[in-house]
């Protein structure tokens, strides 16, 4: 179908810096428009049905038919693109949505709504959608927002997209609002998640050089406490493990004798056991990991640290936390790292197997660590034993 030549007054600016082309600013003249709602949502049926409808006279310069030749455009342009794209009328509803837009609503289960803040409320703090809803009717800030919008669930690991809205105007003499918005989300993720993981990278090098007895130790503590957690995450059994618990353990447990840099090298590499005044020393090991690591964003991250050696029943250290006064994530690293510990040789103690390393684990239930994980443990003990086997020193 061959559309008529758009009027002079039909004006497309330059695409806003950073956006897509057909995401520019657009200003159409609306003299004789009718209702430009009616017009958008006519734009989207037509493109919906495959068909557009055209005035008697293909000659026509008709402004509400030249509106809607521009919508489509803008359709048409978004159907197809492989980053989630939507565009929002006056009211800020959700008119149109590609198939990539589409995808992340169900499989983040948004609820079917047309408000914008009614599909994203749940994951909006209340000044971040009463900012959205400012700039989005502010000149001075081109009536557009560009921020970032977390998507979460129990079920997936959170989402994080850069947005940009971007307006869609008619020309007047006087400044209007616009007509709708265009909607662009690009997962930035990886790239958050991977600048910071490489800046704590550099800390678990640096910890490694200081204790360099432990092998591939961390490596391990972390598929083992991953392995933990994804048991209890896949079977229920604890509402407060989610898939962003699972990711984040499967990193962070790494991270658990990060505070040995502080600890003098020769208790670290000490031939034999340590006296008392150096186990004073060495235990300092979580409270200064706990303060190398509170400016990370994830709180697990010094809840590991800190408490990884406390014990279930109240007698371990640095602050003799009892049960479930311990966090979680330091419960299950401590299964995890005693374990380890247990199969490895060091300069002290011979390695034992995984049979008797097990044994030692089971025993120690409600004394050093939390009788449900043994349980688990006791299920999955044989998962441990091949993480050891096949990341072995």
């Amino acid at each position: 179908m061959t559309l008529p030549n758009q009027p002079e007054e039909l004006e497309f600016l330059e695409p806003i810096e950073d956006a897509p082309p057909s995401a520019g600013q657009v200003r159409v003249t609306m003299a004789a428009v009718g209702d430009p709602a009616e017009a958008l949502g006519q734009a989207i049926a037509e493109e919906s049905a495959g068909e557009w409808l055209e005035p008697a006279d293909p000659s026509s310069t008709n402004d509400l038919y030249q509106l809607r030749s521009c919508l489509r455009h803008l359709v048409l342009s978004y159907k197809h693109l492989p980053s989630p794209a939507a565009l929002l009328d006056g009211q800020l509803n959700l008119r149109y949505k590609n198939q990539a837009f589409g995808k992340l609503l169900h499989l983040y289960n948004y609820p079917a709504s047309q408000s914008f803040f009614n599909v994203f409320g749940r994951n909006l703090p209340p000044e971040q959608a009463s900012h959205i809803y400012q700039a989005l009717h502010s000149d001075e800030t081109g009536f557009s927002w560009n921020g970032d919008i977390r998507h979460k669930t129990h079920d997936l690991v959170t989402l994080i997209t850069r947005v940009k809205m971007v307006p869609f105007f008619r020309m007047a003499e006087r400044v209007e609002e616009p007509l709708a918005w265009t909607v662009f989300l690009d997962d930035i993720t990886a790239d958050l998640n991977n600048g910071l993981r490489q800046t704590f990278i550099g800390l678990l090098a640096a910890s490694k050089i200081k204790d360099n007895d432990t092998g591939k130790h961390i490596e391990r503590v972390n598929l083992y406490s991953k392995a933990l957690s994804e048991t209890i995450f896949r079977e229920k059994l604890d509402p407060s493990i989610d898939a962003d618990f699972v990711d984040e353990i499967g990193f962070l447990a790494a991270m658990h004798d990060v505070g040995k840099i502080g600890t003098p090298d020769d208790i670290l590499n000490k031939q034999g056991p340590l006296s008392e005044a150096e186990w004073v020393l060495m235990r300092e090991h979580t409270i200064n990991g706990a303060f190398i690591l509170s400016s990370h964003p994830n709180r697990m991250a010094t809840q590991i640290a800190q408490s990884h050696h406390e014990r279930w029943d109240g007698t371990g250290y640095p602050y003799r936390l009892e049960g479930e006064m311990i966090p979680l994530p330091a419960r299950i690293v401590a299964v995890a790292d005693v374990y380890d510990a247990l199969r490895m040789r060091r300069s002290y103690k011979a390695p034992f197997s995984h049979e008797t390393a097990s044994q030692i684990i089971i025993a120690d239930s409600g004394k050093q660590f939390d009788p449900s994980l043994v349980i688990i443990f006791k299920r999955i003990h044989q998962q441990f034993d091949r993480i050891f086997n096949e990341n072995a020193d």
